[in-house]
Order: C-alpha cells, then sequence, then structure tokens
C-alpha cells in the first residue's frame, strides 16, 4: 500500500524560507511524478510543483518559478520542496501525491492524474 507523509511545514514572516518534505513508502521507484499541490482557504487545490523521478526532469506554476525548488532522493524516497522567499499568498495546506501510472513524459497538472496523497502540511506566511 502506498503512503506518503508530508512534514516541513510551519509559520514564517515574508521573505522567509521552508523546505517541506514528503517520505512514501510501499512502491517501488518506477518513473513516476511526485507533486506538490496546496490548497488556501476557501479556495481549490492548485499545482505548485512536480518532478518526474525517473530522469528527474522539474516543473513548477509560474507564481513559484525561481522560489521554489523541488527535488527527488531516491535512497530515502523522498520529494523535497524548498520554498524561498515566502509571501502571504503562499499559505495553504501543501500536499504532496504521487501518479499511479509511469510517466514518460512531462509531468501532469490536474490532481486528477494523481492517485496517491498525503495528508498535507500547512504553510503560514506572515507579513
Amino acid at each position: 500500500q502506498v503512503q506518503l507523509m508530508e512534514s516541513g511545514g510551519g509559520s514564517v514572516q515574508a521573505g522567509g524560507s521552508l523546505r517541506l518534505s514528503c517520505a512514501g513508502s510501499g512502491y517501488t521507484n518506477a518513473a513516476k511524478c511526485m507533486g506538490w499541490f496546496r490548497q488556501a482557504p476557501e479556495k481549490g487545490r492548485d499545482w505548485v510543483a512536480a518532478i518526474n523521478t525517473g530522469v528527474e526532469s522539474t516543473y513548477y506554476t509560474d507564481s513559484v518559478k525561481g522560489r521554489f525548488a523541488v527535488s527527488w532522493a531516491d535512497d530515502k524516497k523522498t520529494v523535497y520542496l524548498e520554498m524561498n522567499n515566502l509571501t502571504p499568498e503562499d499559505t495553504a495546506i501543501y500536499y504532496c501525491a504521487r501518479t499511479r501510472w509511469t510517466i514518460y513524459g512531462a509531468c501532469p497538472r490536474e490532481s486528477a492524474e494523481y492517485g496517491y496523497w498525503g495528508e498535507g502540511t500547512q504553510v503560514t506566511v506572515s507579513v
């Protein structure tokens, strides 16, 4: 059974940094995509970033390019999201997710393409 667990959330001031981790278990590392999504209060769940664990290609939504970095540690089955220069608009619950199927190209941005999800970790950025 695939399980994902996020950690590393917290409260920071604007301009600060956080590093989220998502540890996985119950699967072997075929070329799947690991994605990060976030959901702000009273808003939908938005795609933030993803990495194809087979080739370690990375993808970002425009609002986080240059500030966030996603990476993968194969030996730990863990995906990271390094978040820098945070703003209050980054405040949300952050979820990691894994595609159910092997992905040979760019990682998908639609939540429906991800079959496994963590429970989320809260990130709060104050002014």
